[in-house]
């Protein structure tokens, strides 16, 4: 299993990003996927998840309405599209899957909000 996050950068207060997740090693069609991210000195925590089918999506309260979660299936890829995006927005962002009994991780991308 292999996941490679890109897209990430330093973007200004308000901008936007959209971040990608290649997948492969797996049915990727078959599992649910997840965008977390981590802060220098914080706790990883997780961000949005999407369904294997991408029919149901879940998002952090503080992410709401800002961030959207989607995938490709023909394309083994997972998007997460960051708007309104905020300095406590920056973090490491990490692409997550639970496949075969494991937790995968990406190695992340940084993205970085300030003026």
């Amino acid at each position: 299993v292999q996941l490679v996050e890109s897209g990430g950068g330093l973007v200004q207060p308000g901008g936007s990003l959209r971040l990608s997740c290649a997948a492969s090693g797996f049915t990727f069609s078959s599992y649910g996927m997840r965008w977390y991210r981590q802060s220098p000195g914080e706790e990883r925590e997780l961000v949005a998840a999407i369904t294997n089918t991408g029919g149901s999506t879940n998002y952090a309260d503080y992410v709401k309405g800002r961030f959207a979660i989607s995938r490709d299936n023909a394309k083994n890829t997972v998007y997460l599209q960051m708007n309104s995006l905020k300095p406590e927005d920056t973090a490491v962002y990490y692409c997550n899957t639970f496949a075969y009994g494991m937790h995968y991780w990406g190695k992340g991308t940084l993205v970085t909000v300030s003026s």
